[in-house]
This record gives structure tokens, sequence and C-alpha cells, in this order.
């Protein structure tokens, strides 16, 4: 599997520190708010409420350098909206704890 990584937020960043810190701060911040408001979607089969936190949770997924897992969420989004989740579900899962063992590092 894929690691996450800062090669984006770097790119963007350039020289400048104080912006690169920022930008982890604010997805170290939002990102355990947006899993756990999916996982409880999930929980509850609100399908369409969970596509739309896959949505919101794969802009993470591209600044943290998951090329090939941002795939996965996008597959898996358009299989919420259609009311299914199983297909990449337990690989979703994967790349949320993933994530979360990268941003703890931090």
């Amino acid at each position: 599997m894929e690691q996450p990584n800062l090669s984006y937020i770097d790119t963007l960043s350039g020289d400048d520190k104080a912006f690169k810190e920022k930008m982890i701060s604010i997805i170290k911040a939002e990102f355990p708010e947006e899993k756990a408001v999916y996982f409880k979607n999930i929980e509850a089969k609100n399908f369409n409420e969970a596509s739309e936190n896959v949505h919101k949770l794969k802009h993470k997924i591209s600044i943290l350098g998951l090329e090939k897992s941002y795939e996965v969420a996008t597959d898996y989004e358009n299989n919420l909206k259609n009311n299914h989740d199983d297909a990449e579900k337990e690989t979703f899962k994967i790349i949320l704890e993933n994530m979360t063992n990268f941003l703890d590092t931090l």
C-alpha cells in the first residue's frame, strides 16, 4: 500500500515553513472529525451522506500524495451514491487508518 507523504505540501509551501505548518495543522484538526462523521454515516447506512464525507476526505487523500487511494475513494464515493457500501469499504478503512497513523507521527 502506498504511504502518505508531504510532497504536495512541500511543493505548495516552498520555503515557507509557517505555511507548511499551517497546512499540516488544518489537516490534523479536520481529518479526525471528518473521519468520525463518515463512520457514523456508514454505521447508520446513510450512504448519500457518507458519499459526501468521502468526497471531503478525498481532498486530504490527495494532499497527502495518495494517488491510488484517491482513485479507490472516487470509486467508493460513486458506489455510495448508488447505495452500495461493500465494494471498497474495507480498502477505504485501511486508507483512513494509514492516514491516521501518518498524521499521528507529525
